[in-house]
């Protein structure tokens, strides 16, 4: 989470992250690991910062992704073996979320399709980082626009609303981020995040994971 006046800024660059990622991840895998390690580290750290401490978040988000940039570039392997098992536990949590919105997916289930992901990712690298950035980078794009939106629904100074976008983002004046959740009971989301996804994986195999 971060203060509510840092979530457009947050939102752009988590769609130009996400745009970067998706169609160009194979050839910037290290500078991909470098953005989602510092999302990822950012969001961990600033959660168990107290809602009315703007400047513990924002140091708390600042350090944390940058602990969780080097992590994630210098364990290069294990990263992708984590492209892998994010990726199948993404799909099985999207899927389950597709017949039981009001339930999560069984943790046995979530488990053992992240260790066949995580083993598929180490025998097949290249095509594994080529797909699951192009998906990864299109889920983060999608996660982007739809807070972009969110924010302009929720400012008091919008003109108009947005529908069932505008999900409220704010918890007194702290924007909190729904990664996997983003526009709930949105069914054009998970086909506008595969129909990216395919568009990504085929602009990486044909140019941008031709040469490396």
């Amino acid at each position: 989470m971060l203060p509510h006046g840092y979530a457009l800024p947050a939102a752009l660059l988590l769609m130009l992250g996400g745009a970067l990622t998706c169609f160009a991840g194979y050839r910037l895998f290290r500078v991909v690991l470098g953005i989602y390690g510092f999302i990822l580290g950012a969001l961990m750290a600033s959660s168990i910062m107290g809602i009315t401490n703007t400047v513990g978040m924002i140091l708390a988000a600042i350090v944390g992704g940058i602990a969780g940039a080097v992590v994630l570039v210098f364990a290069y392997f294990v990263a992708i073996a984590l492209v892998g098992a994010g990726l199948g536990a993404l799909v099985v949590h999207l899927g389950w979320n597709a017949y039981r919105p009001s339930s999560d997916p069984p943790a046995l289930l979530l488990i053992g399709v992240a260790i066949i992901g995580a083993v598929v990712a180490m025998i097949l690298q290249r095509y594994v980082i080529v797909i699951g950035t192009a998906f990864a980078g299109a889920w983060t794009l999608l996660v982007g626009a739809i807070a972009a939106v969110s924010y302009r629904a929720a400012d008091p100074n919008a003109t108009r609303a947005v529908g069932a976008l505008a999900r409220q983002a704010t918890i007194g004046d702290v924007w909190i981020l729904y990664p996997l959740t983003p526009a709930p009971g949105e069914r054009w989301v998970p086909l506008a995040w595969v129909a990216l996804g395919v568009v990504g994986t085929v602009v990486q195999l044909g140019l941008t994971a031709r040469r490396r």
